[in-house]
């Protein structure tokens, strides 16, 4: 009896220490939990311009020429999604450096270390490029809206975007206007949905996006010289620069002198936001194409003259669903990214004259730069009202970019390599050697853009 009583005597204690170790580990999980939890909410929170300007790459006019690359070539191009990851990202790094560093737009500094003439050409040609965009972005809207209600007025919904676009931009606050871009990135989400809808090959997708298939023909030559316009663009550096400051200035840094001061906390934010922002925007494409190779490429449909086109195309192939889930995301992705080539614009011309900019000014205290935005988008929409077809805007826009974006990568790698602008923040050896290399394909790209139009 005696030894029972003792064994009894153990056994309460040790059932005691399993519980204790059950609700430990319990309690670890829930404190892993919450730290990842933590962890995702600190990365969210970092994200920003970054983010913003790789989702407006997936603009309805980017999203109309991914679609006709998987129309055409089904997954033959898929590896454009990972050859232009890097290259758009060394760019859109130097572009938001120079803003942090400087505290200025990029327009701002070419016109303070360059001749003004430079930037005057440069502002110009892409106010035109960007007010071209800008009527097919709309244009496509609208048609992606009829998909989704029949019936509806196009030139009710062009119109509609047109006011909506203009009434964001110049009566929001920017911290109100900067949260709404930012989750409008949201919808870009509608596209990896699209793609896991239809059925893909995943094996030949994946190897082909590993091993480049280039067959060098006239249409294709035009498609990857249209794809490096619209991923390595004028208006996402210009736009990426000028956000940087206004970031700043939201934080409380409103004198030049105080955005000038830069540490490396800032630059480590920077960059995690940039890389995330155009891996995002590099992974939709990748998700666009595929998704169109698997069923438009794969039906024997080679031509897609708008983004609107692709969606009307799946519902026959992948039901209605696909067709309205990919319909959404070009309103929303064109709703993101019409605001940013109208800003884009204005920060250049307004900053090449010399006038008063910033989304955090009030319209008063900034007619000019929100007069340049309306003009823009204004003229954006009257475009569509010219009957140019879509597929010729997007190229006349693709020649432009091709022309303006080698001129001003120039000045983004002179500036950002320059010590005295840039003190410890210059690029290294590296950066400038991989900048130089994409100037050199960006000037391939433009000369071989206007060639495939000869």
């Amino acid at each position: 009896m005696a030894a029972k009583e003792i064994e009894k005597v153990f056994e309460a204690p040790a059932e005691a220490l399993e519980k204790a170790v059950e609700v430990g580990q319990s309690l670890g999980k829930a404190i892993q939990k919450q730290e990842s939890i933590k962890e995702a909410e600190n990365y969210w929170k970092s994200l920003g311009p970054g983010l913003t300007t790789g989702a407006a790459d997936d603009d309805p006019s980017g999203i109309a020429t991914y679609s006709q690359t998987g129309a055409k070539y089904g997954f033959g191009l898929l590896w454009l999604s990972l050859f232009t990851f890097p290259l758009m990202a060394i760019v859109q790094e130097m572009c938001a450096r120079i803003g942090l560093v400087t505290g200025r737009g990029l327009a701002g500094n070419i016109r303070l270390y360059f001749p003004k003439w430079v930037i005057y050409v440069c502002a110009i040609l892409l106010f035109l490029a960007n007010s071209l965009n800008i009527g097919a972005d709309l244009g496509a809207m609208a048609e992606a809206t009829k998909l989704v209600f029949p019936g509806t007025s196009f030139w009710f919904l062009l119109f509609g975007f047109t006011v909506i676009s203009i009434l964001l931009q110049v009566f929001t606050t920017y911290e109100s206007y900067a949260k709404y871009l930012k989750y409008l990135t949201f919808v870009l989400l509608s596209y990896i949905v699209t793609a896991f809808i239809v059925k893909i090959d995943w094996s030949l997708a994946l190897r082909s996006t590993v091993i480049p298939n280039l067959t060098i023909g006239h249409d294709q030559l035009f498609l990857i010289c249209a794809i490096l316009g619209t991923t390595i663009s004028p208006y996402l550096f210009f736009w990426q620069t000028s956000q940087e400051v206004e970031e700043e200035i939201l934080e409380g840094k409103t004198n030049l002198q105080e955005r000038q001061v830069t540490d490396y906390s800032d630059v480590k934010k920077m960059r995690i936001d940039v890389w995330s922002g155009m891996f995002v925007s590099n992974l939709v494409m990748f998700f666009i194409i595929a998704a169109s190779a698997a069923t438009l490429n794969a039906a024997g449909i080679g031509n897609i003259n708008t983004a609107s086109d692709a969606a009307a195309a799946l519902k026959p192939l992948a039901g209605q669903f696909a067709s309205t889930v990919f319909a959404i995301g070009i309103i929303g992705t064109g709703m993101l990214a019409v605001p940013v080539l109208a800003g884009s614009a204005s920060y250049a011309i307004s900053e090449s004259f010399g006038w008063k900019i910033g989304l955090y000014k009030k319209l008063k205290q900034a007619y000019a730069f929100y007069g340049v935005i309306i003009v823009a988008t204004i003229v954006g929409m009257a475009i569509n009202f010219l009957g140019i077809d879509p597929i010729k805007a997007l190229i006349y826009s693709a020649v432009a970019n091709g022309l303006v974006a080698p001129v001003v990568l120039v000045f983004i790698l002179l500036i950002s390599s320059n010590k005295k602008v840039m003190g410890e923040w210059v690029n290294s050896k590296l950066v400038m050697v991989l900048g130089w290399l994409i100037f050199g394909i960006m000037v391939a790209s433009g000369a071989a853009a206007i060639y495939s139009l000869i």
